[in-house]
């Protein structure tokens, strides 16, 4: 795993941005895998490096017109056209101002009339184009990645889930900060579908998020924190900027900061 401490968020954006550019610019189709495939979040945490790309975009230093995406969650029960839900979430903070054929984006339906079959379709398509090359995340305070809440299993894939109370609390910002209005179900990736990405990269801003950080870096691998999953995978990625980084031990930050 490589940590990347940035003095701020603004740097931590770019320095998203920058690798996910990077990534596409250097990718070498092959057969069966002919588009890079690109897995992305939704939260205010990538916010940032979503308007950095769109910047690169429309200056020429990458384009999306041969990416697949796939993103990693979407609540249960919102109208694709709600505000808050993902699928708005994501054609208006990015899809709508790149060069991405919308074809090739895929977000989970919330709506389906047969979540499993959903979810087994979801997993399919992502095997299809040859697997994920750059899956990127966010995490929240109790270590959630996606919608994979304490406790999920570190090999869970895509599925329908329960929301923490926590999370409806921490989501009820979006809502007008009314409990009863943020949906109590979601569907999203597993933890073991973010990890059969060939690289993972995790990003954690903020000093609320710093037990989170500290688990991640410091802890021991565990289904109550799933973002620690990242210590498994053989190319994983966290970029945190500074206040995150809190609750590290001072020499893991002095460490990470060479």
């Amino acid at each position: 795993m490589n940590l990347i401490i940035t003095e701020n968020y603004k740097e931590l954006s770019a320095r998203a941005a920058q690798t996910v550019a990077d990534a596409i610019n250097s990718f070498v189709p092959s057969e069966g895998h002919p588009r890079f495939v690109l897995g992305l979040p939704t939260g205010s945490t990538p916010l940032g490096m979503y308007a950095a790309l769109i910047e690169m975009n429309r200056a020429g230093k990458v384009s999306f017109k041969d990416v697949v995406t796939f993103n990693m969650d979407e609540y249960c029960g919102l109208a694709e056209e709600h505000p808050e839900s993902y699928h708005s979430f994501m054609h208006s903070n990015f899809f709508d101002h790149i060069d991405i054929d919308k074809a090739n984006v895929h977000i989970l339906n919330g709506n389906a009339p047969d979540p499993v079959a959903e979810c087994a379709a979801y997993e399919e398509a992502i095997a299809a184009v040859g697997g994920i090359d750059l899956f990127v995340g966010g995490v929240g305070v109790d270590g959630h990645l996606a919608f994979n809440e304490p406790g999920s299993s570190l090999r869970s894939r895509t599925r329908c889930v329960e929301l923490t109370q926590d999370t409806i609390i921490a989501n009820a910002r979006f809502f007008g900060g009314d409990l009863n209005l943020v949906p109590k179900k979601a569907v999203t990736v597993g933890v073991g579908t973010v990890m059969d990405a060939r690289t993972v990269m995790v990003l954690v801003n903020g000093h609320g998020k710093a037990r989170a950080l500290q688990q991640c870096v410091e802890g021991g691998v565990s289904q109550m924190w799933p973002v620690t999953a990242v210590q498994l995978h053989p190319d994983a990625i966290v970029i945190a900027d500074d206040p995150a980084c809190y609750e590290l031990k001072v020499g893991t930050y002095r460490y990470f900061r060479k």
